[in-house]
């Protein structure tokens, strides 16, 4: 290990001529909250069955937590635990029930099975409601139910589909703090999948992008932001003491300029880097003040979007 819980290395896998998953060479570090995003049928899924050894790689392989997944796929499962995006727990059982049977499926010894099960609980917050049926759980509830099962063999990595899928705003802010505090707490490495970029964007260290089956770039948030507002085209935010009536159309007649909005005080001028000048200029030429200046910042988003539509 390099300080790395998942290194990949050429990860392919084929269904006939379809290629699910081209060639992906992605490393997680220990202790990180990786968010992997890409548009349904990116290869998401495929990526992480790959991971937890269920499913063979049909190119390449991977390490995770110092196992390979071909060679000791049962091994990457003693140390790594998935919840799936859709629960398959049993709602005729209780709280204690699932994760009893599922403690027992994973062959934990019988005198620390209890002990686990009221640790786990505790955990996630369902002390309370350990010998309620889970069929009678909100979604919420039931996702940190699901939380707990991935949590009982005290693996060192976890994948989490969906976590907050369907989720009402206190149960989306509950699961996130939880899935936080997880991996403060107990170093937990976390590689989570979702749709609510939002969420991701609060919740994680880095993000990686997968579009038909290829790693698009793996990078924090700040650098991607940066690569945005860095490029030769960006749009930047003037606020200033007055807009003049014809500044807007002045601006746009800048050669390198191409639009301008207005927000109220303030201007968003999308144009080259090198019309900074220029712009600013124009504008203290309009007897307005420039009281700030400074580039978009982008949400995850436009930077997904970005990525997204380049691949």
């Amino acid at each position: 290990m390099t300080g790395n819980m998942i290194e990949t290395f050429s990860l392919t896998k084929k269904y006939g001529d379809f290629t699910a998953v081209d060639e992906i060479d992605l490393s997680v570090q220990e202790g990180e909250i990786l968010g992997f995003l890409g548009p349904n049928g990116a290869g998401k899924t495929t990526t992480i069955l790959m991971l937890m050894g269920l499913s063979v790689p049909t190119m390449g392989t991977a390490v995770v937590a110092g196992y390979d997944i071909i060679e000791n796929s049962r091994d990457v499962r003693k140390v790594a635990s998935i919840l799936p995006e859709y629960s398959s727990l049993y709602g005729e059982l209780t709280a204690y029930q699932n994760l009893d049977y599922i403690g027992r499926l994973n062959d934990l010894p019988r005198e620390v099975m209890e002990d686990r099960i009221d640790e786990m609980l505790e955990v996630v917050g369902m002390s309370d409601w350990r010998d309620e049926k889970y069929e009678t759980f909100s979604r919420g509830m039931k996702q940190r139910v699901g939380i707990a099962v991935a949590l009982i063999k005290k693996p060192k990595v976890v994948f989490l589909d969906e976590p907050t899928l369907g989720l009402d705003p206190i149960g989306t802010r509950e699961v996130r703090e939880l899935i936080i505090r997880l991996n403060r707490e107990q170093r937990l490495t976390v590689v989570l999948t979702s749709h609510l970029l939002n969420e991701v964007q609060m919740t994680c260290d880095r993000v990686s992008i997968i579009n038909k089956g290829r790693l698009v770039v793996t990078e924090t948030l700040e650098n991607l932001t940066k690569q945005m507002t860095g490029s030769e085209e960006r749009s930047v935010e003037f606020r200033l003491s007055e807009v003049p009536r014809d500044l807007a159309g002045d601006l746009e007649a800048i050669e390198g300029v191409k639009s301008v909005t207005q927000e109220s005080d303030r201007l968003y001028v999308y144009a080259d880097m090198e019309s900074d000048y220029e712009v600013s200029k124009t504008i203290v030429e309009h007897g307005a003040v420039i009281l700030l200046m400074r580039p978009k910042e982008y949400s995850l988003e436009e930077i997904f979007m970005k990525y997204y539509e380049e691949a």
